[in-house]
C-alpha cells in the first residue's frame, strides 16, 4: 500500500525537506492511490523547485489527464518534451510525443506538423 510511503513523505514535507525528488515522491504515490489532484499539485510544486526535472513533466501530465484537465496536461507535456529534448532524453521525448498527441486527437486541436496516424 502507498499509504505508508505518502505518511513518511508528508512528514519529511512537514519537517521542512522540501525538494523536487520529494514532490515527484508524492505525487507519484499519489497518482498510484487515485488522487490525481493532490498528485498534479505535488508535481507541480516539483517541476516549479527543477523546471529541467523532465521524469517530472511527464508524470504532471499523467495525473493532470487522470483528473481530466486536458488542456493542462497537453501544455504539461509540451513543456516536458522541450526540457527533455534540451537533455538529449529521447525515449521522454518519445513517450511525451505520444501522449501529447492522444490528448490533441482528444480535444480535436491541430498541431504543428502533418504528422497523424
Amino acid at each position: 500500500m502507498s499509504l505508508p510511503i505518502i505518511q513518511n513523505l508528508e512528514k519529511m514535507l512537514a519537517s521542512g525537506k522540501d525538494s523536487a525528488l520529494l514532490r515527484f515522491s508524492l505525487g507519484n504515490e499519489y497518482l498510484k492511490l487515485g488522487e490525481p489532484e493532490k498528485a498534479a499539485s505535488h508535481l507541480q510544486h516539483a517541476v516549479a523547485l527543477d523546471p529541467g526535472y523532465s521524469a517530472a513533466w511527464k508524470l504532471l501530465g499523467k495525473a493532470l489527464v487522470a483528473a481530466g484537465r486536458q488542456e493542462e496536461a497537453l501544455g504539461a507535456y509540451r513543456q516536458g518534451i522541450a526540457v527533455a529534448e534540451s537533455k538529449g532524453d529521447r525515449q521522454a521525448v518519445k513517450e511525451m510525443t505520444v501522449f501529447a498527441r492522444r490528448i490533441e486527437k482528444h480535444l480535436g486541436a491541430s498541431t504543428d506538423g502533418p504528422e497523424s496516424e
